[in-house]
Order: structure tokens, then C-alpha cells, then sequence
């Protein structure tokens, strides 16, 4: 019964914090909280708390405030998180639905990210690597010229201009180049990209006598996509959102400011994050405070969540300060995980 009591009380010094960026003394939580026990009771407990390093006093006679350990305590012992309100979701739903094609996805989704959470938002795009091939399509544009394009069924595009120099019989190029893309379509269609580059050469080998050239340099411009596609990316957006977090940050907000400018350091971050067992998609993955010191973010926190349909392909999330509403921050990060899972499985 302590521990629930005192789990209680870290839960209000928490929200109270998170409420009012003021230290929270046991006056408040009696005041605001119906915690069913005497003040002399939540001092013994906040004491015990202080000792096991789940919150600090930062000044001589104030109240206490939460550690990186006891904001790990509270995201784990988080029974529900806050739901969003029908018009949330309605607005969700509404802005994503617009969406034309993957890179607009991407793009509305981190402003809607930032813009709900107040944060600093980041999508990650879906890496060709962990995806399949949805559809080759090879368009004849005029002379040696054949337009290629590769779509994924994450919907991410790569598309290249290739010039067909064994091309003998130039009226006979547009014929040749069908014949071409309905075979490769066979080949590799909704197979992984390692495997379809090993279906690739057997499609230049099984080419008639006469078209082999042709197909291994169609075949060749395919590969360039795939190599191009491999390339990992994210977007942020809500940058200014950091800088509106007044102290919270006031120390280190010029070394975050950097880090999100270097992608490879966001890369690196949502990679480690992808790995530490969170494999369901909508699975939320959370990093608070001295757990990113390594990246030189160590007054940050960070939810991510994966996104995909049937498996994660990629990561989005928000990363602000520790001082973060983590239950609504979390449900929000959750629920446009969900949205744009759903979409890119129309």
C-alpha cells in the first residue's frame, strides 16, 4: 500500500510540475490532490522518494521536482493515457486524409505532429529496405529516352530518365520496353528488394537474343533507383517550439538546435529507438533525459512510435523537454501513428 501511495504521490509532483513549472511542496498536493492522507504522511513519502532519487529539491525550503528516474517511473507506471477528444481525432483525420502522395504525407504529418504536441516533431521516411515493390513502369519519352519508375507499397516513388544506347530499331523500342516492364512486374512485383534484385538479373538472362542489352540497361537504371531509395531521411518540423520552452532547455538549447540540424544524429536516435524491442506497430517507445546523454540531449525526452500496416517501417515521434505532458504528448504521437498507418495501406 506505500509504494501504490507513494507512486500516487510522484504522479502528482509530476503533473503538478508539468502544470506549473514551479517546485511542489506537500501543501500543494494536499490542496490539489485527494490523496487521502495526512500532509505529515505525503512529507514521509516525498522524503523517501527524495532518498531514492525519484524527485530533488532544487533550492533550499522549496518544494520538490521530478528526476529523470522519476519521470521513467511515471511513463512506465502510466495506466491510460489521455484519450483524444472526438473533434482531435475528427482534425486528425481530416488534415491526413488530404494527403496526395507519400512525400505530402511525410510533410503534413510532422506539422501536425508539432503543431499538437507543441513539440519538435519527427518523421522518419520509409526505407526502401523494408519494403516491397509494388509496381515497375517503364514510359517510352521520345527517341532513346524511357522514363522509369519504381513504386513501393509504402508509396515512396523514385523514378530516373534512361538513355537505351543498344537500342537498334527505335520504332521498335516502345514494343520492347513493354514486353520489358510486364516481365519485371512478374518477376518482382510484392517481393523485397533483396530478392527482387536477385529476379532482376534472371530477367536479363531469360531476355530473346537481340534484347538482352536493352533489358540490362533498364535493368541497371532500376538498380539506381533501389540504391537511391536505400537512403535513410527524416523530416522535422516545430523547431521554434524548443525555443518557446523558456528554461526548460536554457542550457542546452543551442546543442539541441544542432543536433536536430544533423539528421545522422536524429538517424541514429530513432534507429536506437527501433531497436529497443518496441515491434508493434503503434507501440510506443519513450526516452527521457540522461537516457539520450550520448547524443548530447540529455534534457530532452522523446516518443516515437512506429508506423506501417502489418509491420513498422518507419518511426515518427516528438522530442521536447523533459518537463513534457507525457500521457497527452503520448496519445497524440499514437494516434497519428495510427492515422498515417492507415493510409498508406489505401
Amino acid at each position: 500500500m506505500s509504494d501504490d501511495r507513494r507512486l500516487a504521490v510522484l504522479r502528482a509532483i509530476v503533473e503538478d510540475y508539468v502544470s506549473t513549472h514551479e517546485p511542489v511542496g506537500s501543501r500543494a498536493l494536499v490542496e490539489r490532490h485527494r490523496l487521502g492522507v495526512s500532509p505529515a504522511t505525503i512529507r514521509n513519502d516525498m522524503a523517501v522518494l527524495e532518498e531514492e532519487g525519484y524527485i530533488a529539491q532544487p533550492h533550499t525550503s522549496a518544494g520538490r521536482i521530478p528526476t529523470d528516474k522519476g519521470y521513467r517511473l511515471f511513463v512506465d507506471r502510466l495506466a491510460n493515457l489521455k484519450p483524444m477528444s472526438p473533434a482531435e481525432r475528427r482534425a486528425i483525420q481530416a488534415f491526413l486524409d488530404g494527403a496526395v502522395d507519400l512525400d505530402d504525407v511525410v510533410d503534413r504529418t510532422v506539422r501536425l505532429l508539432a503543431q499538437i504536441t507543441r513539440q519538435a516533431a519527427v518523421v522518419q521516411y520509409p526505407s526502401l529496405s523494408r519494403a516491397a515493390v509494388r509496381h515497375v513502369e517503364v514510359v517510352p519519352v521520345g527517341g532513346r529516352s524511357a522514363l522509369l519508375v519504381l513504386i513501393t507499397d509504402t508509396g515512396r516513388v523514385e523514378q530516373r530518365v534512361v538513355q537505351v544506347r543498344s537500342a537498334g530499331d527505335l520504332d521498335a523500342l516502345p514494343e520492347q520496353l513493354a514486353a520489358l516492364r510486364d516481365r519485371v512486374n512478374a518477376a518482382v512485383a510484392g517481393k523485397r528488394l533483396k530478392q527482387a534484385r536477385e529476379e532482376l538479373t534472371a530477367v536479363v538472362q531469360a531476355s530473346e537474343p537481340g534484347q538482352t542489352a536493352v533489358a540490362a540497361e533498364v535493368v541497371a537504371a532500376l538498380g539506381e533507383c533501389l540504391t537511391a531509395g536505400l537512403e535513410e531521411r527524416v523530416v522535422i518540423a516545430g523547431t521554434a517550439n524548443l525555443v518557446r520552452s523558456g528554461a526548460d532547455l536554457s542550457a542546452s538549447l543551442g546543442s539541441v538546435l544542432e543536433a536536430l540540424e544533423e539528421h545522422v544524429v536524429l538517424l541514429r536516435l530513432v534507429q536506437e529507438m527501433a531497436e529497443e524491442g518496441v515491434t508493434d506497430r503503434g507501440a510506443l517507445s519513450v526516452r527521457i533525459g540522461a537516457e539520450n546523454l550520448h547524443l548530447g540531449l540529455p534534457e530532452t525526452s522523446v516518443v516515437t512510435s512506429g508506423y506501417g500496416e502489418g509491420e513498422v517501417l518507419a518511426r515518427l515521434g516528438v522530442l521536447g523537454p523533459t518537463r513534457m505532458d507525457y500521457p497527452t504528448t503520448m496519445a497524440a504521437v499514437r494516434a497519428v501513428s495510427r492515422y498515417v498507418s492507415r493510409i498508406l495501406s489505401q
